[in-house]
């Protein structure tokens, strides 16, 4: 059988295996033939994917942009995303995945920071960005879509610019990604993700998860995020199998496509998890193909692991966050019964420390400090951002997570809460989580969040909020009756508040600054 030779690409190209455009290029050459990505039922293969990426980089390369470029893209989750994240590491240009769901003043802000040659936006969010020309200093706007006045449609632009460019010669230390924090803490921060921190965390995801290329993964988290992109589509791609990408999260259409395409293994969230079990045939669901549930992004309540351990289905707790471009530490589902609430050991890729207040490590297990990770996937920093990027790593180069945890004896770690969400009663450190988990058991609450409040006497108090199941009611006095047996008396709650829904990021976190500000701002 005669050689296949991609599009665009000679023999004399010696591009390093581990760049992202390179190691995809290499598995279209593999199997050209299997399906790579569906997408609201159009299925491309690996050949015609990579036939994309060469065009797609060739729109971009004619438009103007060069090496260390910006590529920005706001709108939902759809195919020709993949293909811009693929086609702009082709050239050496940066790709920059927008959270659309942010204030116009916030995304106004990230755009100026990132600077992006070229803008590219769904018909949807097109008129976002209009509204907003003015500040912006993007030589050029691209559209997916339906054409708009004062857009390039880019399926007409790709048909007609379909010269596919040699691609730029690029290395492991390239950044290749600037994905922005969620902001929770403060304003978004650009982490410079390069082309070795994608290869590692892949590595990483690929053989502790046991990915190979018949697996058939379900996604429908936003692709702006770390978790959407680094830890199931691109490590998917990587092991040449078969991505199913939704636009959006809708926890009907997300139990449907798990039956629909026997899918073998997906991601969720917390609030995801909460959502999907919730449905009404969530219990009769044939999810019988689904070996592997990936969840993180926030400490799962306990009563969730079992509910999805009650029907079957195996649980993979991780951890990890933006600026390690995926995943830190993986629970093996082979563990994820006997070790219920732990987040894993550490992942291949990366080198895992507690430290105290005083920067001491922590080699006991049960103690609790903050949590310190070094390794290839680890971002080199923060974009236009020295200081920041200064303080979240030490001497020794380790990163500050901020998150706090502890280990067993037997190496497994678990997520206490964020060091600046612990709550500290009297000289007793409360864990909010630890909290939770208990709370979230009545019979009355959907969720529930605990933040600390100022107290005169105690110097912080334990606040409850909760959200109730529809038609029932709950007191304070009833809530701490329910609780009071599993937790030391410093812990109960002393104030209770009723909302109908949690504030959340767009990746489902609980923003518990709102809830501090709503809630905690008096004595």
């Amino acid at each position: 059988m005669a050689a296949i030779q991609m599009e665009g690409f000679s023999k004399r190209n010696a591009a390093d295996p581990t760049c992202a455009a390179e190691w995809f290029r290499r598995r279209a050459c593999l199997s050209p033939e299997r399906p790579a990505l569906t997408f609201e039922g159009q299925t491309w293969s690996y050949g015609e994917m990579q036939r994309r990426i060469g065009r797609m980089s060739g729109v971009l390369k004619k438009g103007g942009i060069g090496i260390g470029d910006r590529v920005a893209y706001i709108g939902f989750n759809h195919s020709e995303v993949l293909v811009m994240f693929f086609a702009a590491a082709c050239i050496g240009a940066i790709f920059v995945p927008l959270n659309f769901r942010l204030a116009i003043p916030e995304l106004i802000s990230i755009i100026v920071d990132a600077k992006p040659h070229t803008l590219i936006a769904d018909e949807h969010h097109a008129p976002i960005v209009d509204r907003a020309r003015d500040l912006l200093t993007c030589k050029r706007y691209l559209c997916l879509g339906p054409a708009i006045v004062g857009w390039e449609a880019i399926n007409r632009t790709v048909a007609e610019e379909a010269t596919i460019p040699a691609p730029a010669a690029t290395y492991p230390d390239d950044v290749v990604l600037l994905l922005y924090t969620s902001g929770t803490t403060g304003k978004p921060k650009g982490a410079k993700i390069n082309n070795g921190n994608i290869w590692a965390s892949n590595v990483a995801t690929v053989l502790a998860n046991e990915f190979n290329s018949r697996d058939v993964a379900l996604n429908s988290a936003p692709l702006f995020h770390a978790a959407g992109l680094c830890s199931i589509s691109l490590p998917t791609l990587m092991a040449g199998g078969h991505l199913i990408l939704q636009r959006r999260f809708d926890a009907r259409e997300y139990l449907c496509a798990l039956e629909q395409y026997r899918v073998t293994l997906s991601i969720m969230v917390p609030a995801m998890m909460l959502f999907v079990s919730q449905q009404n045939d969530f219990e009769s669901a044939n999810l019988s193909a689904l070996r592997l549930l990936s969840t993180g992004g926030a400490p799962v309540p306990e009563h969730l692991l079992r509910t999805y351990n009650a029907r079957g289905i195996p649980v993979s707790q991780s951890y990890g966050l933006t600026e390690s471009t995926s995943v830190a530490t993986i629970l093996q589902t082979d563990y994820s019964c006997a070790k219920l609430g732990s987040c894993g050991r550490a992942s291949l890729m990366v080198d895992i420390r507690l430290v105290d207040g005083e920067g001491r490590v922590i080699a006991q297990p049960y103690v609790r400090g903050e949590i310190c990770l070094r390794g290839p996937s680890i971002a080199m920093g923060y974009w236009n951002r020295p200081l920041e990027t200064a303080e979240l790593f030490d001497q020794e180069g380790w990163l500050r997570t901020g998150d706090g945890g502890y280990f067993d004896d037997e190496g497994f770690y678990y997520i206490c809460d964020r060091i600046k969400d612990m709550i500290i009663s009297g000289g007793e450190n409360v864990y909010p989580s630890e909290v939770e988990n208990v709370l979230c058991e009545h019979v009355a609450i959907t969720e529930v969040a605990v933040i600390g409040g100022p107290d005169e006497r105690w110097g912080e108090r334990v606040i409850a909020i909760a959200a109730l199941k529809l038609g029932a009611s709950l007191s304070l006095e009833e809530l701490v009756a329910f609780a009071q047996d599993r937790l030391a008396r410093y812990k109960l709650p002393r104030e209770l508040h009723l909302i109908e829904a949690m504030p959340r990021t767009t990746t489902g976190k609980i923003i518990k600054s709102e809830l501090r500000h709503q809630f905690a701002s008096r004595i």
